[in-house]
């Protein structure tokens, strides 16, 4: 199967829009892994520069995919310690880097750009006190024309995570109604606004809205909408259903490309997805299904495992306010889960179809709840793995806490707030312990 991708990704080079081949594999025999022992980058006039350091040879690929613009490189049989990519902040031509594992064995580094750029890759055998190692040129296509070039970003240029909030359902779909009349459509939108202002409160990060009205909108239009705002991560809000009114609790869910973790999940999916079937066409991509499968090997490189997390982070927050009807993320094909690089999930805040739950749903206080739990759970997220160039991923410093420590007295030595240093580490209350780490915030 990975053979006859290669062929068709060689067989597509010069379509627009899709993926170009930018360079071919070099072929290797190597009997264990290839290990990846350093990534370095350097900028240039007209290109940036990463070196990977490795302790043997290599084979590997080199793609792009555009809409957004990404530079997506394989490394066949190659590890790689969990967080390297980390250490490479964001510049004029990276927006941020992703790392995955491919078929058990290959490594998949995506590049998501800030421009579009031609890649060059070659190897180089070990010489002087260096060993193997593969090198990746990025260069600016622009160069040389009177389009101006984006500056490396500087400390009072770090962006805020941007978080997309998805109210499910709306117009001509309601959703599922409550015994009540409740409308699914219609407190979906209450919670997403709350959410969203809850976001906006929070220094780092900034809340758009797919939708700000009764309007409906297919799937596809919503991912497309995350996608344009640049949304680091999606959360699509739902209130779920069933035929008996004893089923109650929330349950998060993130996209499965190989199957439903539950039946219960895969016939959820099928109900969410069947808007677009009854209302309009479903094209995630493109009608050609092999560009299909290489676009949603983005989603499985990094993209379903940080959807995963930041679900596992939501569920422990979401528990505090309401019932979990499953303990653990669950898995299925949601079609508004499906944008190839923004880590997304699916969250059913309750059954509509509970009387209780019906209330709790319209209640104003209740909503509050559920939007300070799912806001409390994003940041805890975005404190451990916020992208490169973010404000939330910038840390001028580290501070061990001390006995007899506050916040106000650490705040105060380094010159920042306490609202500050609590967003930075993704704190809701100000007690200390001893021995734990602050990362103290770019001013």
């Amino acid at each position: 199967m990975e053979k006859n991708r290669r062929q068709f990704l060689r067989r597509i080079a010069g379509l627009g829009g899709v993926a170009t081949m930018s360079a071919v594999p070099f072929v290797t025999n190597a009997a264990s892994q290839v290990t990846v022992k350093d990534i370095r980058l350097s900028s240039h006039k007209d290109y940036v520069r990463l070196v990977f350091d490795l302790d043997k040879v290599v084979d590997h690929s080199v793609f792009t995919l555009n809409k957004p613009d990404r530079i997506v490189l394989d490394l066949k049989n190659t590890k790689m310690t969990h967080g390297m990519v980390d250490r490479i902040g964001a510049n004029s031509m990276i927006r941020r880097i992703r790392s995955g594992v491919r078929n058990s064995n290959d490594l998949r580094v995506v590049f998501d750009l800030q421009q579009e750029v031609k890649p060059r890759s070659f190897v180089l055998g070990p010489s002087g006190k260096s060993g193997h190692r593969l090198v990746l040129d990025l260069h600016d296509r622009t160069a040389g024309s009177t389009v101006s070039k984006k500056a490396a970003p500087k400390k009072h240029q770090l962006r805020d995570v941007i978080i997309a909030i998805d109210a499910g359902h709306g117009g001509k779909d309601p959703g599922a109604t409550g015994k009540k009349g409740t409308r699914e459509k219609t407190v979906t939108l209450q919670m997403a606004r709350r959410l969203e202002k809850k976001i906006n409160q929070q220094k780092g990060m900034k809340a758009v809205l797919t939708r700000r009205d009764d309007r409906f909108l297919r799937l596809r239009a919503r991912i497309e909408k995350a996608r344009k705002y640049n949304a680091d991560m999606m959360i699509s809000l739902h209130a779920d259903s069933f035929p008996d009114p004893r089923a109650r609790g929330s349950s998060v869910y993130a996209l499965s490309v190989d199957g439903a973790t539950s039946e219960t999940a895969k016939l959820l999916a099928e109900k969410e997805n069947a808007a677009d079937l009854l209302f309009g066409d479903v094209n995630l991509a493109v009608e050609d299904e092999m560009v299909k499968e290489v676009l949603f090997d983005l989603s499985l490189t990094g993209t379903i495992q940080s959807s995963l997390d930041i679900g596992d982070e939501v569920l422990r927050q979401i528990k505090h306010v309401n019932r979990v009807h499953k303990r653990q993320v669950q898995q299925a094909g949601f079609a508004v889960l499906k944008a190839p690089n923004i880590p997304s999930i699916l969250l059913e805040t309750a059954f509509i179809s509970n009387p209780r739950e019906e209330k709790n749903l319209k209640s104003a206080a209740h909503q509050k709840k559920v939007a300070n739990a799912i806001s409390k759970g994003v940041a805890k997220y975005f404190s451990r793995k916020a992208p490169p160039g973010t404000w939330l991923s910038a840390s001028a410093a580290e501070y061990k806490v001390r006995s007899g420590d506050t916040l106000g007295s650490i705040a105060k030595k380094y010159k920042t707030s306490v609202e500050n240093l609590r967003a930075r580490n993704a704190m809701h209350t100000s007690s200390l312990n001893a021995g734990q780490v602050l990362k103290i915030p770019v001013s």
